[in-house]
């Protein structure tokens, strides 16, 4: 790869060196990083969490933090240096000519100001005439696809849902129309149809305006079908590089060989195995590391490997490779065995019947869930699916005894009937239910040590218990050493935290587990640690799960059966494989068809948003979206769930076999 800058290249890295002071010593962290975005061109740069992504995308838009620095290389923009340009300069820059959009909208708005008047910030800046801006705050949000400008304009960011926060981000970011536009996992924590959404406005905006793009992600999926050229970094190196198609079908690194075999591509539906995963972990900050950076993790390494770093290699036309061994990265040894995880389910342990739940919100009924009616066997996996709002956490802190169901609910666990309350529950329910939370930061008390954590819970749930022996037990269940029991959760991967947290949540030996996108924050190759794990657990102890994910294809490889919800009501309910081979309730069909590993004409997009709870439609609750709506049936008449098949309900007005004829074969 040359480390010249490419003719019509809108950006050029250059031997980009980044160092971060760690109390009083420098730690070396970008070791030297090199690429091209040409015009009107999306590169993509996947890698680990802690490889380095987001510190380039900072150090590019001149964002470090005060601990940060840049030791060597350069970054050219227009041919200049943007290392070399004076604070006025870079303001002027990120003004006119380069944009950013971060991960988490909420962190990017200010909560306080309404939207209109954020967005039209960027227009002051831009020195547009005040009688123009709200026209063309207006215009850069129909560009995003916003179909109510005007009332978007008027509300607060906490008053618009995730999908929609990110593309009023996305507004500002283009509102200069800007050369180059980073965008650091734009997508993550979106649900399936949002997601496709946002990916489909970033391609066109591409298209329209002939924006470069750099695209953080650790969607391999997402960073497949959105990008021409793909870098792949690890430990601040980059050590594959090429157009994306070739990295992804022909890889001839062990490190992006490693990441492909992580995904869950062996389906649930045919019977689980066990994911190959990536040992060890990334080398600390500022490492050592006198040979080739991915050494310590490779099934490939050999004596040169730890003394020799390798040259980034040509390997084919555009494609690069650092390894010295790299034609015989595709035969790379397996780390986990296969092994069959899949456990035969036994009899119902959970019964849920006429599961309503309404809130009141301004003086409205809002109803989060209406009559639900759901069972989990042992040893079951049952995964609920579906848009943000559509009930799923509503209903699982229901079964937890969170929220307090509406009157009329019936829950029932081993055949007793359980109060709606936790707090009214008796020791053996309470720790039979337990949960796994998205996001272990929130969920971990941060000023106490592991073994406080997991104690704690061990005093609770398992009284009587020898809490050292048991703490012990369980650190060795979710692979964890001992010598961490006495560190804090802050210092500890993201990996390692929802082991910690799964440990907990076993640490009474429950029967079911509510697991709410529990990997949906975490790369590749954690998250195939945590599903192998999961799938472990649930082997060794016959425990259930419900398992609550927006990432479908993480469903299809865990789940026994597939629950579909939509407006707090149950849509489709069946086996995973009777879900994913279809036929499908159109909903279904439309969030099958935003995988990102779909092509283009097999989209099913859908129109508007998601109905307010407190004003559901008349009829079909879909109807108003539907892409197969049939007529005033549906406008008048909401279906009842039936069972068209044994052990399948589906909620249509569209007999099955019909739906048959209207959909293509998965």
């Amino acid at each position: 790869m040359t480390d010249t800058l490419t003719t019509g290249a809108v950006l050029s890295v250059e031997d980009l060196r980044l160092e971060y002071r760690i109390g009083t010593e420098w730690k070396a962290a970008i070791r030297g990083v090199s690429f091209d975005i040409p015009r009107g061109k999306t590169f993509g740069l996947v890698g680990e969490s802690g490889c380095g992504k987001s510190t380039i995308a900072m150090a590019l838009m001149h964002y470090l933090p005060r601990n940060g620095r840049i030791t060597g290389g350069t970054i050219r923009m227009g041919g200049r240096n943007i290392t070399e340009l004076s604070d006025r300069e870079l303001r002027q820059l990120r003004v006119h000519r380069l944009s950013m959009v971060y991960q988490d909208p909420m962190t990017t708005l200010n909560p306080s100001i309404r939207i209109g008047r954020q967005v039209a910030e960027v227009f002051e800046l831009l020195g547009e005439p005040q009688d123009t801006i709200r026209a063309r705050v207006k215009a850069v949000l129909e560009q995003v696809k916003i179909a109510d400008p005007d009332s978007v304009m008027r509300r607060y960011p906490h008053q618009l849902s995730g999908g929609m926060l990110q593309r009023v981000v996305i507004a500002m970011a283009i509102a200069s129309r800007p050369e180059l536009l980073i965008l650091d996992e734009p997508t993550t924590g979106l649900d399936a149809t949002v997601e496709a959404e946002v990916l489909d406005l970033v391609s066109a905006l591409r298209d329209e305006v002939g924006t470069s793009i750099l695209f953080i992600s650790h969607s391999l999926a997402v960073i497949r079908k959105m990008c021409d050229v793909t870098g792949v970094l690890y430990a601040g190196r980059l050590v594959a590089y090429g157009p994306t198609e070739e990295i992804f079908n022909e890889p001839r690194h062990p490190y992006t060989v490693g990441l492909l075999r992580c995904l869950p591509v062996s389906a649930g539906i045919e019977g689980r195995q066990t994911l190959d995963t990536i040992p060890g972990f990334l080398p600390p900050l500022g490492a050592d590391l006198p040979g080739c950076v991915y050494e310590d993790r490779c099934g490939l390494a050999q004596d040169i490997c730890r003394t020799d770093e390798p040259d980034l290699l040509e390997v084919g036309p555009g494609r690069y490779s650092r390894c010295h061994f790299h034609e015989d990265a595709p035969n790379l040894p397996r780390t986990e065995p296969v092994a069959s995880l899949a456990v035969p389910p036994g009899d119902v342990l959970l019964s849920i019947r006429g599961a309503s739940k309404t809130f009141q919100q301004d003086g409205k009924p809002v109803h989060a869930l209406v009559d639900v009616n759901l069972e989990i066997k042992q040893g079951e996996t049952l995964a609920l699916v579906g848009e943000s709002g559509s009930g799923k956490t509503t209903l699982a802190k229901i079964i937890l005894g969170i929220h307090v169901p509406d009157e009329g609910t019936l829950i029932t666990l081993g055949g007793v009937e359980v109060p709606p309350a936790v707090e009214d529950r008796d020791d053996q329910q309470f720790h039979a239910l337990q949960m796994v939370f998205q996001n272990p930061d929130s969920a971990l008390n941060r000023r106490h040590s592991i073994r406080r954590i997991i104690g704690r819970a061990v005093e609770i749930l398992k009284p009587g218990a020898d809490v050292k022996v048991r703490v012990d037990e369980l650190m060795a269940s979710v692979r964890v050493g001992v010598q961490l029991l006495s560190v804090k959760p802050r210092q500890l991967s993201g990996g390692l935290k929802q082991r910690v947290a799964i440990a907990r949540a076993f640490a009474g030996s429950p029967k079911i587990v509510v697991c709410d996108e529990p990997t949906s924050a975490l790369d590749v190759s954690v998250q195939a640690a945590i599903l192998n794990l999961l799938s472990e657990l649930q082997h060794d102890e016959r425990v259930s799960y419900l398992f609550i994910s927006h990432d479908l294809s993480v469903v299809r490889y865990v789940a026994d059966r597939v629950a579909v919800l939509y407006l707090g009501r149950l849509m489709e309910v069946g086996t995973s494989k009777r879900i994913f081979t279809g036929p499908h309730h159109p909903y279904t069909e439309a969030l099958l068809s935003a995988s990102p590993e779909l092509e283009e004409d097999r989209r099913i997009r859908l129109t508007g948003e998601i109905p307010s709870a407190s004003e559901p439609p008349p009829g079909c609750v879909f109807q108003t979206r539907c892409h197969r709506k049939i007529g005033e049936i549906c406008e008048t008449v909401e279906p009842p769930l039936v069972e068209a098949e044994p052990g399948y309900e589906i909620r249509c007005h569209i007999p099955v076999d019909e739906l048959r004829r209207m959909q293509p074969v998965t």
